[in-house]
């Protein structure tokens, strides 16, 4: 199957193509980096040229993968609607992909980890997730401030890409790995084992997680 997977919560951007196996496998087969502040004008015809220059046509596209949050109001909502309106007239599967959960994947480690995310404003954007070979389950999501966060990582697995959360973590007590930002390519290999396993959305549900401190997310699930 081919998926389309985009990544436009943050200053910059990603989309990426990639083959995705049956066996759970996906092989990515080129990403694009997309500017900041131009996500509109970029992402529909930068995802047709990459389908264009790799020959693919669009009703070849199996699936879409987007990264629902957290992160950029105008970024998130942009992305979104792109892959709402391109699943709509293909009539393809949405995987939803939280950044956190990305962030959690990205080293391989394996375990309670938090993925953090600088969230502006002196807060940070914290997931807890158990992680294994099967993948990452959510056990919450929050907005913290800074000394909040700096409470609670003591004796933690902190992931993050960036160094000061690192610091802030590494200080409080925390064992610490930094990162890179996770691009689509890795957006597109959590997508393909959330389609696999069924958890799509409709472009109708398709939502952003934007995050805020009077919405936390807990799951029911531990």
């Amino acid at each position: 199957m081919l998926l389309v997977a985009a990544d436009t919560s943050g200053k910059h951007g990603s989309i990426a193509l990639a083959h995705a196996n049956d066996d759970g496998t996906c092989s990515v087969i080129e990403t694009f980096s997309l500017e900041g502040n131009a996500f509109s004008a970029q992402l529909v015809p930068q995802i047709s040229a990459l389908l264009s220059k790799r020959r693919f046509d669009k009703k070849e596209v199996g699936g879409f993968v987007v990264v629902s949050g957290p992160g950029s109001f105008t970024g998130l909502r942009v992305g979104l609607a792109a892959i709402k309106a391109l699943a709509e007239v293909l009539q393809k599967p949405i995987a939803a992909v939280s950044l956190l959960e990305a962030v959690a994947l990205a080293s391989g480690l394996q375990g309670k980890i938090l993925a953090a995310l600088d969230a502006g404003r002196r807060q940070i954007y914290v997931g807890e997730y158990k992680v294994s070979s099967a993948g990452a389950v959510r056990l919450s999501e929050r907005l913290l401030a800074r000394d909040e966060f700096a409470k609670l990582v003591f004796g933690s697995t902190v992931l993050s890409p960036d160094s000061g959360i690192a610091e802030i973590a590494r200080s409080s007590g925390a064992a610490v790995q930094i990162i890179e930002v996770p691009t689509a390519d890795l957006i597109a290999k959590v997508g393909w084992k959330k389609i696999l396993s069924g958890e799509t959305v409709s472009p109708e549900e398709l939502e952003a997680n934007y995050m805020s401190r009077s919405a936390d997310i807990f799951p029911k699930q531990a």
